[in-house]
């Protein structure tokens, strides 16, 4: 496909300016800690966001993370992308009750923002909403209830980005989440749902490949995320797509299923999308076709079954430790001789490539298409058998992506951070006959296939589609 239409390219930020004095913002920020809560009245509500895990659409750089809003450091603060809309949201830990939020911001804040809550990052909430914001200190009495509570700016007061010196939530803490999670809160169920199956423990004969490739190039960059983000263009950072050209924020299957792809299956229309990857300002978007494999990651390869219509899932985390990410990777970062990297090597040979190989889990459990959290309704296999709890073998999606950089490494970050950060999003739209024939001809037949269901080393075995890769 062709490169990125300037239009879509983000912006090189510059490191934020202060509007105003910085030792007159720091004594301003600094009294209103010391003095406590801005609203003495409530005194007696518990600050819950203190030091617990946060996250945002966007950082300014690694200077400014998101848990520097919670952190009661007067001298840290978050920063967002020059963009709108940017969101910053706390996990509490607990249900809890929230009756008050205070927001002490920097000099670019926001004029228009809502506070809202949510039990699952899903579903959220609003319990305060303005469009006329003064920036400063702000002490909001609110009312509601949920696990995460999040900032959600959509207009700019400044030219820059949002910027925060703390975000405290007051309330109590407790409540019982709810327990009957209803389709519509963040699960998409499966229709008709697979039931009555037991985890294969059977061995067949060994088969070192029981795979087939799914051959799709990049298509667009977007900041846009439609399984964590739905119908909030602009919410995510800077995403990568393959597969689907239409991807972005309001896809659903329907519309994924309408339009075309850059696959070289006609009839895998599926989205898969990553975080984008940047050397200094230049955006680094791999060339070509690129290997998606699907594979058996079960012992009992002959009990792979095809994904159904609409699955989505993330694999990987933005906030991923490095030692998650190894254990989630083939090899690491890679290049030249080099492997086994959580972060980017410091050096690539000129001409080479950096690579990148991560695997997906690959048992279902079989009732639901999506769950809030995007994750929970799949699992790895446990010594090659699905767990009970996800007791469908389904293929496992492995990304291997191969990056046109090299040299000096030292400018290369992805959109979601460093190396480790890097994950990636599947939203299947093949059709189902196709598919099947895939799965059935390839891994569940144990041959080390092509785009096409061809297998080099045992020709005799057939091709699943014809030259055209489709069916026969």
């Amino acid at each position: 496909m062709s490169s990125t239409p300037a239009a879509v390219r983000p912006r090189h930020l510059p490191r934020l300016r202060r509007l105003v004095a910085p030792l007159a913002v720091t004594a301003l920020v600094a009294s209103a800690l010391v003095a406590g809560p801005l609203n003495s009245a409530d005194a007696a509500d518990a600050l819950l966001s203190h030091g617990r895990p946060a996250v945002s659409s966007s950082n300014q750089g690694t200077g400014t993370p998101a848990s520097a809003a919670f952190d009661a450091d007067v001298h840290t603060r978050w920063s967002s992308a020059a963009a709108d809309p940017q969101w910053i949201r706390v996990d509490l830990g607990t249900r809890s009750t929230v009756t008050r939020v205070e927001l002490q911001w920097e000099a670019a804040y926001a004029t228009a923002y809502q506070i809202q809550t949510s039990d699952d990052t899903f579903t959220w909430n609003t319990i305060y909403s303005t469009t006329t914001g003064t920036g400063g200190n702000q002490a909001l009495n609110v009312t509601g209830t949920g696990r995460h509570v999040r900032l959600l700016g959509t207009t700019r007061a400044t030219m820059h980005g949002y910027s925060l010196w703390e975000i405290r939530v007051f309330g109590s803490a407790g409540g019982t989440p709810p327990t009957t999670p209803p389709p519509g809160n963040g699960y998409v169920p499966a229709n008709p749902p697979v039931t009555g199956v037991v985890p294969s423990t059977h061995r067949p004969p060994n088969k070192e490949h029981r795979e087939f490739q799914a051959n799709c190039a990049p298509t667009h960059h977007l900041p846009d995320d439609p399984i964590v983000f739905p119908n909030l263009p602009g919410a995510s950072h800077y995403h990568t797509f393959m597969g689907s050209p239409t991807t972005n924020a309001r896809s659903t299957l329907a519309s994924l299923q309408a339009g075309g792809t850059s696959c070289r299956v006609p009839a895998d229309r599926s989205g898969y999308w990553m975080p984008t990857m940047y050397n200094g300002n230049q955006l680094v978007s791999p060339a070509g076709h690129q290997v998606i494999y699907y594979k058996s990651g079960v012992i009992d390869y002959t009990s792979v079954r095809p994904f159904p219509p609409g699955l989505r899932y993330v694999v990987g985390s933005p906030n991923a430790t490095a030692a998650d990410f190894i254990a989630g990777s083939v090899e690491g970062w890679e290049c030249g001789d080099s492997y086994d990297n959580a972060d980017f090597p410091a050096w690539c040979p000129p001409g080479t490539q950096l690579n990148v190989r991560y695997q997906s889990p690959s048992c279902w459990d079989g009732r639901w298409l999506d769950t809030p959290d995007h994750k929970s309704h799949m699992a790895y296999p446990v010594n090659g058998v699905c767990p009970t709890s996800h007791p469908v073998a389904v293929p496992m999606i492995e990304f291997k992506m191969a990056f046109p950089v090299s040299g000096d490494m030292s400018q290369v970050r992805l959109s979601s951070g460093r190396g480790y950060s890097f994950h990636y999003d599947f939203f299947n739209v093949w059709e189902p006959p196709t598919l099947a024939a895939m799965v059935n001809h390839c891994i569940r037949g144990g041959l080390q296939c092509d785009a096409r269901g061809f297998d080099l080393y045992n020709p005799q075995a057939g091709a699943a589609l014809n030259e055209n890769y489709e069916l026969p």
